[in-house]
C-alpha cells in the first residue's frame, strides 16, 4: 500500500539546511517522489551546489526522517544537478520565511 506522497512531502519539511534556516521542500531542493515499491520511497534532490559541504549531512538527514514513517521500509535519495538549482525554486513560503518579496 503506498504511503501518502504528502506526509512524505510534510516528513521532509522538518530536514532543514543549516546556512539558510529553511526546510529542503521549500528551498526547493527536493525534484521528485517516488514508490517504486510497496515499502519503498525514491527521492530524486539536488543540492544548492555540486560542492556542497552539508550534501551528505542532508542525504543521511533524509534517510532518516522517512525511515520513521510507518510502512517505509527502504529509502533511497538520488542526488542530481539537472536541472541546477537556483533560487527561483525556493516556494513563496520560502521566500517569505528569507524575508524576499515574492
Amino acid at each position: 500500500m503506498p504511503i501518502d506522497t504528502e506526509m512524505i512531502r510534510e516528513a521532509l519539511r522538518s530536514v532543514v539546511d543549516p546556512e539558510l534556516q529553511l526546510n529542503i521542500v521549500d528551498l526547493g531542493l527536493i525534484y521528485a517522489i517516488e514508490q517504486p515499491a510497496d515499502g519503498e520511497v525514491a527521492i530524486t534532490m539536488t543540492l544548492t551546489t555540486p560542492g556542497c559541504p552539508i550534501g551528505s549531512t542532508l542525504v543521511q538527514a533524509v534517510e532518516r526522517t522517512l525511515a520513521l514513517i510507518p510502512g517505509v521500509q527502504r529509502v533511497e535519495v538520488h542526488l542530481t544537478f539537472d536541472p541546477p538549482w537556483s533560487p527561483e525554486r525556493i516556494t513563496p513560503a520560502g521566500r517569505a520565511h528569507l524575508g524576499w518579496a515574492t
